[in-house]
């Protein structure tokens, strides 16, 4: 496997800046392939689907392309992939959908770890038809979320379980096929946010299991566009549809008006990028991601050892959590200063991270909210060790 940093970080024009970007978790910089799909869509001629001349076939090859890419990243059928605006606006229409048969005391089951975008849509619906909502606990020391509870929590009342492949905030990667073993003994559907983990780590959904895959292409320096791959396209005909045109079929049952065809060409680019993250990557797409993402996997978690191993030995920093698997994101807290101050320090120093008041989401499970917050960090695919260096020294100067 061979990942070059230095290949990747001459991919992005943005690096430019003189900046050091640890604000990954918002979604990392974009390559110039991307950039530049995009900007050659909208200088070519292209219409709606449906027509007979080539500006509508440009669009409908488009479209296309875009849900064969999504598949290739995400191990399923093209015929399952949903195309829209943002991740968060997809899973507010699954949910939207799904609870359509939704009665009074039906139960859902989200969990502590999950962001705000992937429990905000479950407890809107489960408040509207009087579900209840169940939540699956993190360890606060490890920051882990234990999948033997789910033996518990799911229970033949529940009809969803939402779960996160990986925390943006703490960065654990829960055990997710025990989790879909416990909820498919009573038939409910699984829905798994993917957008934080996808960069990282290959996604196989035969091998996770989960009934719907949820990306955010803006995650991996994509455009500003998600995606929805369901594990059987059919279950698209058993919901019901939000399309504005009557008698629609497919994952066109879930879209929502005309699409925006030069940012899914940038989608389309966005997955040939985390293909080609591994020079030495061969054969079709989907082999070339998984191997592509795992060398970026390797290639992260020595750099987050690093990056955890000094945070550590720092007597003035609390790292929060130690999952055993995990992606490239952490949260930690300096002793005597309140989060916000941390990141604009970091800011002034030319470095890049957001604070966290620690009022929701997993940092509000874990108190953080009542030490001054957290700061987030979060590695990108052109993260390198000089850049982590730099991060150290500047703590170390923060007393």
């Amino acid at each position: 496997m061979a990942f070059d940093v230095a290949r990747i970080r001459g991919l992005f024009p943005a690096l430019g800046d003189g900046w050091i970007h640890f604000d990954g978790p918002a979604g990392m910089l974009v390559p110039e392939q991307v950039a530049s799909a995009v900007s050659t869509a909208m200088r070519a001629p292209v219409s709606g689907p449906g027509g007979a001349f080539p500006a509508s076939q440009r669009a409908e090859s488009i479209v296309t392309a875009a849900r064969r890419a999504v598949a290739d990243l995400t191990g399923t059928d093209p015929a399952g992939v949903v195309l829209g605006p943002s991740a968060s606006v997809l899973l507010r229409r699954l949910v939207d959908a799904m609870s359509e048969g939704w009665q009074l005391g039906d139960e859902i089951v989200v969990s502590r770890l999950d962001e705000q975008a992937n429990l905000i849509p479950w407890q809107h619906a489960a408040k509207r038809v009087g579900a209840v909502v169940r939540w699956g606990e993190i360890d606060i020391e490890t920051c882990e979320l234990p999948a033997w509870q789910y033996e518990s929590l799911v229970t033949a009342r529940t009809k969803a379980v939402a779960i996160t492949a990986a925390s943006g905030s703490v960065g654990t990667r829960p055990d997710v096929p025990t989790v879909v073993e416990f909820a498919k003994r009573v038939g409910a559907t699984v829905v798994l946010d993917a957008s934080y983990a996808a960069p990282f780590v290959p996604l196989d959904q035969p091998e996770l299991g989960a009934d719907v895959i949820v990306v955010s292409a803006q995650a991996w320096g994509g455009p500003a566009v998600g995606a929805l791959a369901f594990r059987d396209p059919e279950m698209l005909e058993r919901l019901p549809s939000a399309a504005l045109e009557p008698g629609v079929r497919g994952p066109a049952r879930l879209e929502l008006g005309p699409h925006a065809y030069p940012l899914l060409a940038g989608l389309v680019a966005s997955i040939d990028y985390l293909a080609g993250l591994d020079d030495a990557a061969s054969g079709s797409r989907r082999e070339r991601l998984v191997t592509s993402l795992g060398s970026a996997k390797s290639y992260h978690a020595g750099l987050l050892a690093q990056l955890t191993t000094e945070l550590r030995a720092l007597p003035h920093v609390t790292v929060i959590g130690d999952a055993m698997r995990r992606i490239p994101a952490l949260g930690f807290a300096v002793a005597g200063k309140k989060a916000p101050e941390v990141a604009e320090y970091l800011a002034s120093q030319g470095l890049c991270a957001f604070a966290d008041d620690g009022t929701s989401g997993v940092f509000a499970a874990l108190g953080v909210g009542e030490v001054g917050g957290a700061v987030r960090i979060g590695l990108a695919h052109y993260s390198n060790v000089f850049e982590v260096n730099q991060l150290i020294r500047v703590l170390e100067e923060l007393r």
